[in-house]
């Protein structure tokens, strides 16, 4: 019988690309389905959600300026790494969830293909939404996506794992940077998920990742003047009232909570689009010719 004490994990947070705890010091037990204790987790105060705001906004530039075939290999890369730690994740969803094991492996698998799906998804988006428009004229035009900026996302409550990567990938595949609160009941798998971004090539501060009261930790960035956009997934219908409320004070993108059965369903190219502005550009064509070219 071993005589050798367990090493209990510790969970931080996960912003601009480092492990701090909480700047008030405050911590908060997370139990599993059956109300046995699992960790504490750090739980965040607005303090924190502004650093996070700083270190997303940081990121943006380059990580918007990079081309979209190197944030496909990103996300392949986080894919890679998450299916390297599956064992770590199957536990942990399965205690946060109250799941079976073959119940919370296939949840993890599914996380690890959405996330190739949407690396997929990071070059060919702009060949969607985007393209040649007709106009009556001798003009080029053309219109062309671009990331919202910095988007703040509540993670859902329930799908610890699985709703999280399928609300956070849409919104990096296509250049903004993310604040990501996660799951208030159901923290651990989102801080877990945070290690396996800084062990992947996603660069600090593109994805950063608080734990806490969804509220309280949402109500800053909601009205937060540096935030573009906000994805109330993890909120409940009154408390989303009231974010979107604030979040109209500088005309924030909102993404409203929208019922979701199954996270395992392929989930479409509406969460890609979601946070995204569309530029259009007009050029002349030059006088044409008579083999309707000017060139």
């Amino acid at each position: 019988m071993s005589d050798r004490l367990n090493v209990l994990k510790t969970y931080k947070l996960y912003v601009g690309g480092k492990f701090p705890r909480s700047e008030s010091g405050r911590v908060y037990e997370v139990t599993d389905a059956k109300g046995n204790w699992l960790a504490n987790a750090p739980q965040s105060s607005r303090k924190d959600a502004r650093d996070a705001v700083v270190a997303a906004r940081k990121a943006f530039g380059g990580w918007a300026g990079a081309t979209a075939y190197n944030r496909g290999q990103v996300l392949y890369r986080v894919a890679e790494m998450l299916e390297g730690r599956r064992a770590q994740f199957v536990h942990e969803v399965a205690d946060a969830e109250g799941l079976s094991k073959s119940k919370a492996a296939e949840q993890v698998d599914t996380a690890v293909d959405r996330w190739v799906w949407y690396a997929g998804w990071t070059d060919k988006i702009a060949q969607v939404v985007g393209g040649g428009n007709p106009v009556a004229g001798p003009y080029f035009n053309l219109s062309s996506p671009e990331p919202t900026g910095v988007v703040a996302v509540l993670a859902p409550q329930e799908s610890s794992l699985l709703g999280l990567v399928s609300v956070l990938a849409p919104v990096i595949a296509t250049g903004n940077t993310a604040v990501v609160v996660a799951s208030e009941r159901s923290p651990l798998p989102a801080l877990s998920l945070a290690e396996v971004l800084a062990t992947s090539d996603v660069p600090g501060g593109v994805v950063n990742v608080l734990s806490g009261r969804t509220a309280e930790i949402a109500a800053p960035l909601a009205s937060h003047q540096d935030v573009n956009a906000i994805d109330l997934a993890g909120a409940d219908e009154v408390l989303a009232k009231e974010l979107e409320i604030a979040a109209a004070d500088n005309l924030k993108r909102v993404l409203r909570p929208q019922p979701v059965d199954d996270w395992t369903a392929t989930p479409g190219i509406d969460r890609l689009t979601a946070f995204l502005e569309t530029k259009t550009v007009w050029h002349p064509t030059g006088s044409l010719g008579a083999g309707g070219s000017s060139y």
